[in-house]
This record gives structure tokens, sequence and C-alpha cells, in this order.
């Protein structure tokens, strides 16, 4: 340590300030012994006798480093980097041989950082009397193939080529998700190559440069990084004409092999994987959940939003109120959205421990169920002051389903039946068959906004009501409700939300009210087969897709496109479940 200390100061360069941790699954500085797996991704590094190893732990995703055969003195750490190695925060977990010693190790620490859309790249170094370091872990970004792979088959091109003094600069993705860029009508000298950004084309500091060629196109580059949580990568192709030096750029751009899959992608670019959710709706986190479990694939993701979210949180942390555990608060809405959230997850993976946690779930919100306001119904909230639609409709969604679920149920199946009853008579469904907010303390038609969500959680749960009973009246109200919605609730065929028109915005919660109302219609569609209805599910799909995506395959509130829009992670959780509806 001391060789290199007086290296920095005869070069004139600083000491490295302390790095700020990074936390994915795990924060930095966990001891190795805690490691999920070992492994020597590196070869060795030899200094002055002693041996310098990296140590990576794949499933964790962190790396530490070891110095052996050594001597009292000796000292071990890691650098990091952010930007391909061209700097780095170095002295990480700096370890010395204590006294009797022939080795030490360093602590764990995370090889990248997706919270912050940032991949690094580590390295083991020494100093032995001389200071040495391995190679950088991990260069190449690998997905279905690594960097610098040919392409496959398959070619689309997803943003407009650009042009430079009569060069055509033109950006490609294979089937397989890889880009490679192309230039077409060059001369001798003139340069193509590829950048890649993982925080949505703000910045690309280990990306510059992929594959520059003097020839007509690159090698293909991964855009998704699955080792290191890092999803939603971007490109764009670039090139130079020699004679004039001058280079262009194409826009930025993400692949989708499928719809689903691009919608998917940008989704999951927002979530946080150590805190495990999406910051910072808490019942919206639930329905993003929902939709990426119904789109498939990221298990290991939802594992871990179980996991860490399960417990106790306090008012702020979560939500403005205490999450109370079993994820229940006074919110008896919010706690009914993670329960099918669950059951969502649970259609998905086929766990019994997500059942459980949905059955748990269901067994608070139906304590709230109450005969003595309404002749039945279930409180809003714990103080017990409004009977509303989403909560009838979240009540009987989830009741049906557990039925549907569980071997031998009677329980829940008597509870479902005596709910949908109850909503079909409720009053909340007006002669229009639109289901209006919720009941005043007369129990009547208060009248309120027709909210697209609520429409969709009354198709939704009188749906799987009937593949419960059976019963001709249940798939009948479900139909009414998708009717009525398909006449009433679009403009030129399209859904809109009441404060998608005009001028106005929708708030954070009302963006993901039309895709959870798709996510129920396309159940119902698949259900029931009916073209109708499977047509309205594919114009809705092909309508976001052509007029309120762009080239990051972020969708917006409004379907059509039109101004004002905004788009977030919310907005992308509603848009992938009209994708998934229509097949």
């Amino acid at each position: 340590m001391r060789t290199l200390l007086v290296l920095l100061l005869v070069l004139g360069i600083p000491a490295p300030a302390a790095a700020a941790a990074v936390c994915v699954t795990y924060c930095d500085t966990r001891d190795p012994s805690q490691a999920a797996r070992e492994s020597f991704p590196l070869p060795d590094k030899v200094i002055n006798g002693r041996v310098l190893r990296l140590h990576a732990d794949d499933p964790d995703g962190m790396a530490w480093a070891s110095i052996d055969q050594g001597v009292p003195g000796d000292a071990v750490w890691l650098d990091r980097s952010w930007d391909g190695g061209a700097t780095w925060d170095g002295l990480l977990g700096k370890a010395s041989i204590p006294g009797t010693w022939t080795g030490t190790r360093t602590l764990m620490y995370n090889l990248t950082d997706p919270a912050h859309h940032r991949r690094g790249l580590v390295r083991a170094c020494g100093d032995a009397q001389a200071v040495g370091c391995t190679a950088w872990i991990y260069p190449d970004v690998c997905d279905t193939a690594c960097d610098r792979s040919a392409p496959a088959a398959g070619d689309s091109q997803p943003v407009p080529p650009t042009t430079l003094f009569g060069r055509t600069i033109r950006l490609h993705f294979d089937g397989r998700g890889l880009a490679w860029a192309g230039i077409e009508g060059g001369g001798a000298g003139d340069e193509v190559w590829l950048d890649r950004s993982w925080d949505a084309g703000a910045s690309w500091p280990d990306g510059s440069s992929l594959g520059r060629t003097t020839g007509t196109r690159t090698t293909a580059f991964a855009t998704r990084d699955p080792r290191g949580r890092l999803y939603g990568g971007a490109v764009r192709a670039c090139g130079r004409e020699a004679t004039h030096a001058q280079g262009s750029c194409t826009a930025w751009a993400r692949p989708a092999p499928t719809r689903a899959a691009g919608a998917l992608d940008a989704l999951m670019w927002s979530y946080e994987p150590y805190t495990a959710w999406w910051p910072s709706s808490w019942w919206n986190s639930a329905v993003a959940v929902t939709a990426v479990a119904d789109a498939g694939g990221f298990d290991a993701a939802l594992a871990r939003t179980f996991d860490v979210n399960r417990v106790a949180f306090p008012a702020g942390a979560r939500s403005s109120d205490p999450i109370d555990g079993h994820f229940v608060s006074r919110a008896i809405d919010d706690s009914a959205w993670w329960g099918l959230a669950w059951i969502a997850v649970y259609d998905r993976t086929g766990d019994p421990r997500y059942l459980t946690e949905a059955t748990t779930i269901a067994d608070y919100v139906h304590g709230f169920w109450d005969t003595g306001t309404c002749g039945g119904g279930v409180w809003w909230d714990r103080e017990r002051t409004y009977k509303n639609a989403v909560t009838a409709g979240l009540y009987l969604r989830l009741t049906a389903s557990l039925h549907r679920r569980i071997a031998g149920d009677t329980v829940w199946g008597a509870r479902a039946r005596t709910a949908g009853d109850w909503y079909l008579n409720s009053g909340l469904v007006n002669a229009a068959g639109l289901v209006n907010d919720g009941l005043t303390a007369s129990c009547a038609n208060n009248g309120q906004t027709v909210w697209t969500y609520n429409q969709g959680l009354g198709i939704g749960g009188l749906l799987e009501l009937w593949r419960a009973t059976g019963v001709q009246s249940y798939l009948d109200g479900s139909r009414r409700l998708a009717d009525a919605a398909m006449a009433r609730l679009t403009s030129n065929g399209v859904l809109v939300e009441s404060c998608d028109t005009g001028t106005g915005s929708c708030d954070d919660n009302q963006k993901q009210f039309k895709g959870i109302f798709m996510r129920y219609f396309g159940d119902l569609a698949a259900a029931t087969g009916s073209a109708a209805y499977r047509a309205f599910a594919q114009k809705q799909a092909d309508a976001l897709w052509a007029g309120d995506r762009d080239g990051l395959n972020r969708i917006g509130q409004r379907w059509t496109g039109t101004t004002p829009n905004v788009a977030d992670w919310r907005t992308q959780a509603s848009g992938l479940e009209a994708i998934l509806a229509a097949g």
C-alpha cells in the first residue's frame, strides 16, 4: 500500500475518495462467507510471488479479491470502473495481511448499479512491494448472445437512419434483440459504430464507439445485461465521413423482438432491485407485478419483490400509510391489489407460497365485508367511510380466484357468490351499463366518475365467478359491462380515460386504469372467443404501438399519442397489459 501512495504523491495525483456504497441484491461490503457461489473468472495475477485472485459471486452480482503466499503488510483491494475502465473507484475493501498470516481478502462489492443505470467493471489489485492488477471482469455484455457476435437472422430498424454527405447510417436489430450499425454509400476511411447507454441515452460512459470499423457494418452488441440486472439498454448507430471528418448518429432505440418483450423490458428498466418495487407507488407496484407475471419471465425479480416487501414498513417508506406486513394497510383496496398480484405470480410460477399470501390478504380484506350497511360490500378503508366500486370489484375477483385455485374450497366460493350477487344488485352499475365510483351514505349510486379500472374489475370479477359456478347471469353481467365500455368509453374505437381528454392529465393512479381494464377485458375475450372482443383488444394494442410509443418502447398515457401526454413506469405497465390482452 505504501508503494501506491508514494506513487500517487510523486505524480501529483490525489488519493481516491471513498466510493459511495452500491446496493443491488445486497449492499457493498458483504462478507464473502455469505456468497451464494464462488467462481474464478480471470487468470490470477502474480506479484513478486504473491497470488492475486478475483472471486465472483454471479448469483448475487458481487466480487471480492484475495492475496495469498504473501507476507504481513501486503495489501489487496478492488477497483471498480463505471466507464469501461477509463477511470475507477480504487481501494475498495482494502485489506492488509496481518502478522503471522500469509494471505487475506476484501469484502464483496457489487459489479453493477441498476438503480442508477450504471454498468461496472471490477478488478483485483494488490501491493506486494509492487502494484499489480488482474484484468477487468466481464468487459463484454452477454444476453442471448455476447457482444461482438455476428448479426443473426431478422432485421428491424426502429428509428429513421441518419445521412451524412451522401452516406446513410442505419441502426439494425436482429431477431435476438442484438444491435448492429451499418453505413451505405460510403467511401474509403469512413467509419461506423454503435453507442450504448444504460440510462435511456442520457450518457454512455462505458459504451462509446462499440464495434468501430471502416467496414460497412459492425458486429452485434447486446442491449440487456441479465447478469448485471440491467434491462432496457439503448443503442444508436453513428458514423464518420472521412473527407470532412464529421459524424452523425441516429436516435436512441431499444429492441422489440415482440411487442410484449419490448414493453416489458422498458418496464423493468424502472424496477429498483434492492428495494424491490417501482418507486414510489405502493398499489401501482402491485399492478406492475401483475403485468410482469402476465408477460412471463423475471421470476427472480417477482420472488425478490415478495421477500423484501412482505414485512412491515412505517408510514412514508412504501405508502403514506404504514404497511402492517403481508402487504396490508388501512387502504383495503391497496391490500386487495397485492392479493391479485400474488395470484398472478402463483399462476405464473406454481409456487404455493404466493397463493398462501393471497389467501392471507383476502382474509384481511374479508374482515371489512359488512352487511350492516347497504346489505353487504367491502369498506374502502379501515375507518369504514366509503363503499366503492374498486374495492367491490377487487374483492369479487379475489374471492372467485381463490376458490378456483384452492382444491376442495367451499368458503371462498360461497363468499364469491355472495359478493357477485351483491355487486349486480348494489346500484354501482348505472342504467347505461357503466360503473360509477361508489355508493352514497344512503346506498344509492353516487353518479361520480366512471373510471375504466372499475369497469374492468367488474368484468373480471363476474367472469371469474362464472368460471367458478357456470351461472350464466354472471357471464351476462360481465358482457354487459364490456359492451358498454366499447360503446361509451372510447374515441374512434380507442379506450380513453376521462382525464385523457382535452388539456387535462391523469394523476399517478389514473395512469394505470386503462391497462387494468384491458387485463380483464382480454380475459373475457379469451374466455368467450368473441371476435368483436378480440378485435377491440387488438385495436388498442395496434393504436398504442403505432401512435403512443417512442424509439425506446416507452408507452404514454394517451394511447393515440395526442398531447399533452406523459410516460412513466405506470403508463408502461398499463400499455403492457393492453398488448398482452391482444394475445
